[in-house]
C-alpha cells in the first residue's frame, strides 16, 4: 500500500512501534507524558480505555491520524503496574504464580477531522507453578520493570506462560487485528485523491 498518511503513536513503547512498523505503515513517534498515578483508582479494563484516550487527546491534532493504547494487567481485581523495583517484581510474580489474570490494552483512534474510537481488548494469561530461583531469575534480568504487571510475553517472560486465552498480541501490548480493522472502518486506508 502506498500514499498512507503517517500514523502518529502516541506511545513511548518500543514494541508498540515494533508492532507497527512490521505492518509498514507510516509512523511517527510522539510520546504522551500523563501521569497514570491519578487514574490509579479506576477498574483496570476502564483504566486501560482512559489511559488510551487521554494520551491519544494529548498528541492528536486536527489533519493527523493518532493511535495511543495502554496496557493494565489485573489479578482478582487489582491492578499490577510497573514493578519500582526488582523486589516488587518478584513479589509480583510469586502472586502470579501458578494463577490466571486478565490483560486488558485499551487503545483510542483518532482520525484527522476528529473521529474518534476507543476499544478495551482483553485477554487471560495462565502462569504456571514457578520455582523461587525462577522468580529471582526473571526480577534480576530487568526485563519486567518497564511493563505492566511486571513481566514482558515477548521476551524472556515467554517461559512463564502456561497458557494465553485471546490475543497474543493484546497481551504483548497492541491487539493489532482489532486496530487494523478499527483503522479501516475510520477510512484509513481509503485511496489518496
Amino acid at each position: 500500500m502506498t500514499g498512507l498518511p503517517t500514523l502518529v503513536l502516541a506511545s513511548q513503547s518500543p514494541r508498540r512501534a515494533e508492532l507497527l512498523q512490521r505492518l509498514a505503515l507510516p509512523l511517527r513517534i510522539v510520546p504522551a507524558y500523563l501521569d497514570e498515578e491519578a487514574l490509579g483508582h479506576l477498574e483496570a479494563a476502564t483504566m486501560a480505555q482512559q489511559l488510551a484516550l487521554h494520551k491519544a487527546q494529548a498528541v492528536w491534532r486536527p489533519g493527523e491520524w493518532v493511535l495511543a493504547a495502554d496496557t493494565v494487567v489485573a489479578l482478582e481485581g487489582e491492578s499490577l503496574g510497573k514493578p519500582s523495583g526488582v523486589e516488587e517484581n518478584k513479589a509480583f510474580l510469586q502472586r502470579l504464580s501458578g494463577r490466571t489474570h486478565s490483560v486488558y490494552t485499551g487503545f483510542a483512534l483518532f482520525g484527522p477531522e476528529g473521529q474518534l474510537h476507543v476499544e478495551v481488548v482483553e485477554a487471560r494469561v495462565t502462569f504456571r507453578a514457578l520455582a523461587a530461583w525462577e522468580i529471582d531469575w526473571y526480577a534480576q534480568s530487568g526485563e519486567g520493570l518497564d511493563k505492566a504487571g511486571g513481566y514482558g510475553i515477548q521476551g524472556l517472560g515467554m517461559v512463564l506462560v502456561e497458557r494465553i486465552e485471546g490475543d497474543f498480541y493484546t497481551v504483548m501490548g497492541l491487539p493489532v487485528s482489532r486496530v487494523w480493522q478499527r483503522l479501516g472502518e475510520l477510512g484509513y486506508f481509503c485511496p489518496v485523491r
